[in-house]
């Protein structure tokens, strides 16, 4: 139950949560920035029918999906639009639709309701959220449904849930079951030709590629016009970790799984046809086979670690590939030559995620160090350590469409925003100015500390050959950033984030769902001004008594913020 007057969600804490306390008031449905105050706009969820043990061994990921209205009548599954992923979409309509709720398309989705239109099925013919599919049969389509909106893709348990973003209503507008076994990963490709712009991986190892505006069509609960790739683990039987579209592939995709490797696939050729590879030479060593035979699917294998690849993640651009895994490396590697170019260990344990700035200058990595690290391409190595969270780092993103209320447009001095989300149920934003940080302490081998000038990567060229993984830094040589803000926004342990034009969605373990809009405009442009925006923050490398590897920050206190 929420209670807007005094701005808390009431009701117990979930004692499954690292961070759960007995004697905690609630959650705020507000937190506080320099910019402005971000709240809480409504929640998504999934049927209450799912209990915790059902799906205890899968996590929820969130993706993001915008379909743009069907280019003619005879195109049925159409075309699709620019957002895609955990760090991009078009957000909502406009204020007035946030306002009001206003849902996607012009009509409303008739199986659902709620989308500005009122419910036009009764609640009989609900299951538990879901479609009474008893009702129906796989060859009806939901001719109400006008082919365009921005949804939410998430799994829980053996299901696939799909939200209107747009819309209030918790309950999901379409819910695709699996009998045999459990969705772990998905992506949504904005540029897909034929229509097939859902990419779909199973705890068994099987992939499918679906239409997603083919599947709101339909009223099922089953996938309908899917194709399949590794069935029942042909090629790969252990779980599938992550999952992408290559940016500019031409319908290429990529798919990690738990044992290691990674496996090149081709969206328009049979993904019924038998892929064989020769026996990996050295587990302990990054090796690139392809298969055997020019019409096999996948194309090729990836040996990357030995353990799990927890994440993968494209530059925007297509050309590196980054991953992170159960061994704590993060590897970039040159996606069209296949080499790997760089990356370093953890400072403990595994790494469970990874996000590319927009520019492909910087990735962020999470992990069970509880530290956020921000990784630069041109030095080869971490440049930046996050502290604050209090357990696991699950989730990270940069956030492309936040600009600093400071800049001077000239593109001279960047500031990054970006945030992170634990087990400790919390968000963490930070801000990062390059300009403050880009040149670390240096610590050539055999040689003093010095302070490298000019052009960073030729200094590290003589240094850190390509292809090298470095071992975890001294944490007094890398500077430390602190969170502008920490506010605990759900109850259980956060799986995800992801960043839109007007608003912050953060998601939990167990498929619930938070829409969290950005300040008004009126209100960035009072908090932007210098008397209501204090710079206090600091960058530092080491204690205050060794001045030589202390760094400032033009950044914002998170002290004062913390909610």
């Amino acid at each position: 139950m929420m209670n807007t007057s005094n701005g808390m969600i009431s009701g117990p804490s979930s004692s499954s949560s690292p961070a759960a306390n007995p004697q905690s008031p609630g959650i705020k449905t507000y937190f506080k920035t320099p910019e402005g105050k971000y709240k809480l706009h409504y929640e998504k969820t999934h049927s209450s029918g799912l209990l915790h043990y059902a799906h205890g061994k899968t996590v929820t990921q969130v993706t993001l999906a915008q379909l743009k209205e069907r280019a003619a009548p005879t195109t049925p599954t159409g075309t699709s639009s620019s957002s895609s992923g955990y760090t991009a979409g078009s957000g909502f309509r406009s204020a007035t639709a946030r306002l009001l709720g206003t849902g996607n398309g012009s009509r409303a989705l008739s199986f659902v309701g709620g989308n500005g239109g009122g419910k036009n099925v009764s609640a009989s013919s609900r299951i538990s959220g879901s479609f009474a599919a008893s009702n129906f049969t796989t060859s009806i389509t939901n001719t109400n449904f006008d082919g365009k909106g921005t949804y939410l893709v998430f799994n829980v348990s053996d299901a696939i849930f799909i939200c209107d973003l747009n819309s209030q209503d918790k309950d999901p507008v379409k819910s695709i079951h699996f009998s045999n076994s459990n969705p772990m990963c998905h992506a949504f490709d904005p540029d897909a030709k034929d229509g097939h712009d859902l990419l779909i991986g199973l705890n068994s190892g099987d992939v499918y590629t679906v239409s997603l505006r083919q599947q709101l069509q339909d009223v099922s609960k089953k996938l309908v016009g899917a194709l399949h790739y590794n069935k029942d683990g042909s090629v790969n039987n252990s779980r599938c970790t992550s999952i992408s579209w290559v940016p500019g592939g031409d319908g290429a995709f990529v798919v990690a799984h738990a044992d290691g490797n990674l496996y090149v696939y081709e969206k328009n050729k049979d993904g019924a046809t038998d892929s064989t590879f020769p026996a990996i030479r050295d587990p302990t060593q990054f090796s690139v086979d392809k298969a055997k035979y020019s019409k096999s699917n996948p194309v090729a294998r990836w040996h990357i670690c030995q353990g799990s690849i927890n994440s993968i993640a494209f530059s925007n651009d297509g050309a590196h590939l980054a991953t992170v895994g159960r061994d704590g490396y993060l590897r970039i590697f040159d996606f069209s030559t296949q080499k790997l170019v760089c990356g370093g260990k953890s400072y403990y344990g595994a790494l469970l995620c990874c996000s590319w700035s927009m520019d492909g200058k910087y990735i962020l990595t999470g992990g069970e160090d509880d530290l956020v690290q921000v990784w630069s391409m041109e030095d080869r190595k971490v440049v930046a350590w996050g502290e604050g969270h209090n357990s696991w780092v699950s989730g990270v993103a940069f956030d492309s469409y936040w600009s600093s209320p400071n800049s001077d447009g000239s593109g001279e001095h960047v500031m990054y925003r970006f945030g992170s989300v634990g087990q400790d149920t919390q968000l963490l934003l930070w801000d990062l100015e390059m300009d403050e940080i880009v040149v670390p302490l240096r610590r050539p081998p055999g040689g003093s500390p010095t302070y490298s000038t000019g052009s960073q990567s030729a200094h590290w060229d003589n240094v850190i050959p390509v292809g090298t993984l470095q071992p975890a830094p001294c944490k007094r040589d890398v500077p430390k950033l602190s969170p502008i803000i920490a506010h605990r926004v759900h109850t259980e342990p956060l799986s995800g984030l992801m960043f839109t034009q007007e608003s912050v969605v953060t998601a939990c373990r167990e498929g619930h769902i938070k829409i969290w809009t950005r300040p008004s405009d009126s209100e960035t442009q009072s908090n932007s001004c210098p008397e209501a925006n204090p710079t206090s923050a600091l960058l530092s490398t080491s204690s205050p008594k060794d001045n030589k590897t202390s760094l400032s920050s033009k950044g914002i206190s998170g002290s004062s913020f913390k909610q």
